[in-house]
């Protein structure tokens, strides 16, 4: 008889739980993890970010008031970082006003105590929800599908249809990570861009890529573009630190 394979489950989501009263935070772990749920529990901002600098996580849940600092401030610093986890204020502060500033800084809900833990998982699913829809529409950490086409160096790139179209009518895809290089050089125009930023602005911040393997990717794009008789001199290495894109240069101006 044939062997039935085992149902296919769903990763449980990871939360962050930045809150320093320790019996309210294993009570929000516990519900959490009844519904389903990963828990990590921060009793400090500290601890938070040196937690989501290296881990991903789904969404967390951040008191205002924090020992070491306001959770305001904490967010604040996770996005200088590029941490882009979803967030819910999670507080005992019901004043209008901060509940303003919370959400216009990004967060994705606030809610304050005393709370019921069912309206709690309920709202923490709506927002799962809310952020899985739109990373589907990003093609790479940089571009989503709904970015306008751009031109670089003579031809046009659709990040709608990953396609690239060259001025001899050939069209063809263009994997994401090549769509992601290109998109982020068309931006920083005349800039000088380290092998680092570009590998964060394309992969994440998180992502473990080697320079060699970003140099294998600009190899790529360089073929490509001498297939179809397009020059990318404007594109040059700047040793020692990464690349710069400047448009009109000359090929005397080569590094």
């Amino acid at each position: 008889m044939p062997i039935t394979p085992p149902p296919r489950t769903e990763p449980k989501p990871l939360i962050v739980i930045v809150e320093d009263e320790a019996e309210l935070a294993s009570l929000i772990a516990t519900h959490l993890e009844r519904a389903g749920m990963h828990t990590q529990i921060c009793p400090r901002a500290v601890h938070a970010l040196k937690f989501l600098k290296k881990n991903f996580a789904n969404l967390m849940l951040v008191d205002i008031n924090l020992p070491d600092q306001s959770g305001f401030s904490l967010v604040d610093e996770l996005k200088k970082t590029d941490v882009t986890t979803p967030i819910i204020f999670l507080t005992g502060n019901v004043e209008e006003n901060s509940k303003i500033k919370g959400l216009e800084m990004g967060g994705d809900d606030y809610i304050t105590k005393p709370f019921s833990y069912a309206e709690l998982v309920a709202r923490i699913r709506a927002v799962l929800r809310r952020s899985e829809g739109k990373s589907d529409l990003n093609v790479t950490k940089n571009v989503k599908i709904s970015d306008e086409p751009f031109n670089f160096c003579g031809a046009k790139i659709t990040p709608e249809r990953l396609e690239i179209a060259f001025p001899d009518g050939n069209v063809q895809k263009l994997g994401r990570k090549e769509l992601g290089i290109l998109a982020y050089l068309n931006s920083h125009a005349g800039q000088v861009i380290t092998r680092k930023a570009l590998i964060h602005s394309v992969w994440g911040i998180h992502a473990d890529v080697k320079s060699r393997s970003l140099d294998q990717y600009i190899v790529k794009v360089r073929d490509l573009f001498s297939a179809h008789g397009l020059s990318l001199d404007s594109f040059r290495t700047v040793h020692g630190i990464g690349y710069i894109f400047e448009p009109g240069a000359t090929p005397d101006a080569k590094s």
